[in-house]
């Protein structure tokens, strides 16, 4: 007879648990609520598989759903893809439902930055913001940034793994690019990373490490994730070492700008254009009710940074994807792409400026379409100030959060119709052959209402760069077996990276 350890005793009661739940942990296909424990049990089994899960349980349910935490913890839970439900949460009755300080726990890590305050320190923050990104002298950083990057920093890349016959991870290229360019943009200075040695980048990889740990407060009680912070254990662990790697590379950025600034150093305004640290320090006397010291500086970097990087890499990535499997989707790009250059330079190796790829429709259509089934940002959440009643007839209270899923949300039929899963650049295309504006709660990749994504145009500007360049001059290729998944994280990256051959179409 064999006899079982401890260890071996609890993984069999493991597995027992895990069967357990998978064939009796739901109710028509809905989580079950279980007594002591609410729905948390179902929640963590499926925690893997959140983003398909979600879409599951929120398109049976018809849009919303109440998922019911434990009972010794503030987990309620209000999940919804339900349009009427986001205008009114985003717009209609703003006031009512801020980040809210639950919101700030969790995303303790951004500090006091735009994405995390609210009220009035929101709000002359985006003033100051909306005035830094909207003007000039920064669109002309972002315009040299962009197209001086893509070509020393991409192109020379994928020129040498094409001659060589690589494999290539593309996720790791944009991010490396996002995060230079990004870099570059807020602080004026740039890293580096996205050169033929590819070298670590500790920066970069604290905020996929701290983006990770941030998730993981979401899916586990308060006390749990508090507990392991004050024992400095799991990925509160992870989160605090992030946290200083962070903070000592933006302190090093602030004081090198400082001292640059108070010997004269500025960059050639008219030709270059001017990052937003420099914009933020030499007009620190037009911000109104903020004080510019290190720890604003800090926290507006920060926010800045996991925006233009996580954001527009994942973009990126997802979307080169999506084309590359869908050949039909390519020839229409690439076809447009021909039409927008002179005849005698369309079947040549060349590069795009940002005006001849920013009126492009099909090319704009797609980029929409990648971002409704692959949003770079997969979900949010919000928590009513008051009791509230929504569109859908559910009330909602100051202890329960609202949850969006955005990835879900492109996946119902209700909304897109029944072809819904499919990858079609067409649906965003009127019939006069123009881009077809979508509502913001329909359509929420850049947020709706006053928290409306300032960085937009910023985005598109750098991805049909970015994309421009290399379906115009290279075919990319999946490479066979790999498996494509979204990761889990508050960032929809891809779980295993984006692994490719790319071979030149031009010689």
């Amino acid at each position: 007879m064999v006899s079982l350890g401890y260890y071996e005793i609890l993984i069999l009661l493991g597995v027992i648990w895990f069967l357990f739940l998978s064939f009796w942990g739901t109710v028509d296909g809905l989580p079950r609520n279980w007594p002591l424990f609410g729905m948390l049990p179902g929640l963590l089994l499926h925690a893997r598989w959140i983003h398909d899960r979600s879409t599951d349980v929120l398109g049976r349910a018809g849009g919303t759903f109440l998922i019911k935490g434990p009972w010794f913890a503030d987990m309620d839970m209000l999940g919804t893809v339900d349009p009427a439900n986001v205008h009114y949460i985003m717009s209609a009755n703003f006031s009512n439902f801020p980040k809210g300080p639950k919101f700030m726990k969790i995303f303790d890590l951004l500090g006091d930055g735009i994405f995390n305050s609210d009220g009035d320190l929101w709000r002359n923050q985006r003033r100051f913001a909306r005035l830094q990104i909207g003007h000039q002298r920064f669109h002309r950083c972002l315009v040299k940034t962009s197209q001086d990057k893509v070509e020393k920093g991409l192109i020379p890349i994928l020129e040498h793994v094409s001659k060589q016959g690589l494999v290539v991870d593309l996720q790791d290229l944009f991010q490396r690019f996002t995060f230079d360019t990004t870099c570059f943009l807020v602080t004026g200075y740039d890293p580096c990373c996205l050169s033929p040695q590819l070298p670590d980048v500790p920066f970069s990889k604290a905020m996929d490490e701290a983006e990770e740990a941030i998730f993981h407060r979401h899916i586990v009680p308060e006390s749990i994730w508090k507990l392991q912070r004050w024992l400095g254990i799991g990925q509160e662990k992870k989160l605090s070492k992030a946290c200083e790697t962070l903070d000592s590379i933006i302190g090093k950025y602030i004081t090198m700008k400082r001292d640059e600034l108070s010997r004269g150093i500025q960059l050639e305004e008219q030709e270059e254009g001017v990052d937003l640290l420099t914009s933020y320090l030499k007009e620190d006397e037009m911000m109104e009710g903020l004080k510019c010291d290190d720890k604003f500086l800090r926290d507006t970097i920060l926010n800045f940074m996991i925006a233009g990087r996580d954001t527009t890499s994942s973009a990126l990535t997802w979307f080169i994807w999506l084309v590359s499997t869908h050949p039909i989707v390519e020839a229409k790009i690439r076809e447009e792409l021909k039409e927008a250059i002179p005849t005698r330079e369309a079947n040549k190796w060349r590069l795009f400026s940002v005006e001849e790829v920013g009126k492009l429709v099909y090319l704009h259509s797609a980029l929409c379409e990648s971002l409704r089934l692959y949003p770079s940002v997969p979900f949010q959440h919000k928590e009513p100030l008051q009791p509230d009643i929504l569109p859908s007839g559910h009330r909602v209270h100051p202890k329960m959060k609202v949850f969006f899923s955005l990835y879900a949300m492109g996946r119902m039929k209700f909304i897109w119709g029944e072809d819904c899963f499919e990858f079609k650049p067409e649906r965003w295309i009127s019939e006069r052959g123009t881009i077809k504006h979508e509502p913001s709660y329909k359509f929420l990749a850049f947020n709706a209402g006053p928290r409306t994504c300032l960085g937009k145009e910023v985005a598109f500007t750098q991805m049909k760069t970015v994309v421009a360049a290399i379906i115009h001059n290279y075919h990319v290729e999946v490479v066979k077996g790999h498996h494509v998944a979204p990761n889990v994280s508050i960032i929809l990256y891809m779980k295993h990276g984006l692994m490719v051959r790319v071979t030149k179409r031009w010689f």
